[in-house]
């Protein structure tokens, strides 16, 4: 009976440790490759303790892929023990440089240093103590194999103790530039074409601590997204050490203010006019997009039907809990019966920023949003239910902030149940068949997976309850799907034809509000709304297939079966070395 899976190792012990035979296989599809290009990975030490250091350089030596060689500087280490196992190790493999540099310089110049060294196509970063897997650099070149036009490569990641057990595993999504700007997500094992480096100007002084962050900032300038490789592996352990950031964020600081100047020097060059400041955690970084200097006018569209207690709750909100100044409010009101609502619409009308728009056809979410759309007064549209309560009056201003971004099509906000916990900080797409929440349920405070819910970040979709687009894009897109999605999944339908079209869907936890979930509308309870509810699903999988199942925002290492980060089993990775051989595959008789 197969051990059942409740660590990290146990999930690794299953289905990342190598065979025999996996190995043989990798050593043969290495010997067919065409073109096996070098990898300079550059590795800075400074006094390091001579047992970490042999299990790092011993890490470079085990690769099963032999097109490498390590470029050691060493910032002016005391330790004669170190000086003498660099030196031992240059002697024994010529793909092994060392320099020694007469005084420390810190981590840039000693980088730089090893830069001098490198002949490679391609440089890698590996820190002096921590450790590659034996396949990280065939995954890269494997990568490079299939898709030779990359400039940007970074694998998944996990931290190693010092008694040798690894812990930790960050499975990254593919390339997020908003998460970017709010963690260095690259990190490691992060792999860069050569000659851009080089044209970025090698490593800055004054970075220290964020030198490996600055370098990407500056590479990406040079380069498009779509050279941006991700490979769900995990390729790299990072060392925890006393008084490491591996081991705790917090022990240094300086870092992160590095940060946050490498970011806001990356967007002035980039002409993007935008603050940067410390996320709501103070190590994590938070972009503030500047405002035009006319606020655009944004119209908020509220479907309902009668709940006038509901109502009161909404207007009140964006009456006393909405900072931003320029808005009107299109209430589509489907049916209501009851005198107390349609008095209370009477009396908010007056209020020469909101009216009421009457539809007493059957209830159909996407029909009611398209219908108000059409009479939409501002260059944005605001989707919001007649659940959701403001918490603090920036919210709104931080979205229309985010949409301002270069490539942002619509932006979504970060909703909480009534009892604090989360209800909304995204939508993944794959989840329970079509679509799901993940980090669902976190305490309100939490940070989430790797601090995602409290970081601004990309998704796939993220819910109509509270979602700000421009009413352009939403033209351009064909609104929602008022025939085959009445009730459920039309968000996420719209936001992935808003992807489809080229723009990019942010979240941000900075726009906070409560969403009384389904308190209006009610839940799927009926045999009629479950079987509607049955068809809406079907509908997602025949339009988008597959697609749903590869959220690039959420790693196929991660199980789609529930809203928490779970191991996927078996992750939904293709290994390079079991994919069949193209070559093979045009040959085979038919």
């Amino acid at each position: 009976m197969p051990k059942p899976i409740e660590t990290y190792g146990d999930w690794r012990d299953l289905f990342c440790t190598l065979t025999d035979s996996d190995r043989s296989e990798i050593r043969a599809h290495i010997a067919r490759m065409a073109s096996r290009p070098v990898f300079s990975i550059v590795m800075p030490t400074y006094e390091t303790p001579p047992e970490l250091l042999e299990k790092a350089v011993e890490s470079v030596k085990a690769q099963l892929y032999g097109e490498w060689e390590l470029c050691i500087a060493d910032d002016g280490s005391k330790n004669e023990e170190t000086r003498r196992m660099l030196e031992r190790y240059a002697a024994e493999d010529p793909r092994i440089k060392v320099t020694f540099r007469p005084t420390n310089g810190h981590i840039s110049a000693a980088s730089n240093s090893a830069l001098e060294l490198a002949t490679g196509e391609w440089i890698a970063l590996l820190d002096h103590d921590d450790e590659l897997t034996e396949d990280a650099l065939y995954w890269m070149a494997a990568s490079l194999e299939a898709d030779p036009e990359a400039d940007i490569l970074y694998s998944d990641e996990d931290k190693i103790d010092e008694d040798g057990n690894l812990r930790d595993p960050y499975f990254k999504p593919e390339w997020s530039p908003e998460l970017f700007l709010s963690q260095n997500m690259i990190n490691h094992l992060g792999v860069y074409r050569r000659s851009l480096v080089e044209r970025a100007g090698r490593f800055r002084e004054g970075f220290e601590g964020s030198q490996d962050y600055d370098l990407a900032l500056r590479v990406l300038e040079l380069t498009r997204a779509e050279r941006v490789r991700h490979i769900p592996a995990v390729l790299y352990h990072w060392r925890m050490v006393a008084g490491s950031v591996a081991l705790a964020t917090g022990e240094k600081t300086y870092p992160y203010e590095r940060a946050r100047k490498a970011i806001a020097e990356h967007l002035e060059r980039s002409g993007v006019r935008a603050e940067v400041i410390a996320g709501s955690d103070g190590l994590s970084h938070r972009v503030r997009p500047a405002l035009p200097a006319r606020n655009p006018h944004v119209t908020v569209i509220v479907p309902t039907r009668d709940r006038v207690d509901m109502m009161r709750m909404v207007v009140t909100g964006l009456l006393e809990t909405t900072g931003y100044p320029n808005w009107d409010l299109i209430i589509v009101d489907n049916g209501s019966q009851k005198t107390e609502t349609l008095d209370y619409f009477a009396e908010i009308q007056k209020d020469k920023r909101i009216a009421v728009l009457r539809d007493d056809a059957p209830f159909n979410f996407s029909r009611l949003n398209n219908l108000a759309v059409a009479q939409a007064k501002g260059p944005l549209v605001l989707l919001l239910n007649n659940d959701i309560e403001p918490i603090d009056d920036g919210w709104l201003e931080e979205m229309v902030r985010q949409l301002q971004r270069p490539g942002v099509g619509a932006v979504g906000a970060k909703l909480y149940y009534p009892n604090d916990t989360v209800q909304h900080v995204g939508v993944t797409t794959g989840i329970g068949g079509v679509a799901g929440h993940f980090d669902k349920h976190l305490p309100r405070e939490a940070p989430g997976y790797f601090s995602r819910a409290r970081l601004i970040h990309n998704v796939s979709a993220a819910t109509a309850a509270c979602l700000l687009t421009t009413k352009k894009i939403y033209k351009q897109v064909g609104g929602m799907n008022e025939n085959a999605l009445k009730v459920a999944f039309n968000d996420v339908d719209f936001c992935l034809k808003i992807r489809a079209a080229g723009h990019r869907i942010v979240l941000t936890p900075y726009a906070e509000l409560y969403h009384h979930e389904s308190v209006s509308r009610g839940l799927e309870d009926t045999d009629e709304k479950r079987e509607r509810f049955r068809g809406e699903m079907l509908w997602m999988r025949d339009k988008w297939g597959d697609r749903l199942d590869a959220d690039p925002y959420f790693s196929p290492n991660l199980s789609l079966d529930q809203e928490t980060p779970t191991f996927a089993i078996p992750p939904r990775v293709a290994k390079p070395w079991e994919r069949p051989d193209p070559e093979e595959e045009t040959q085979a008789p038919s």
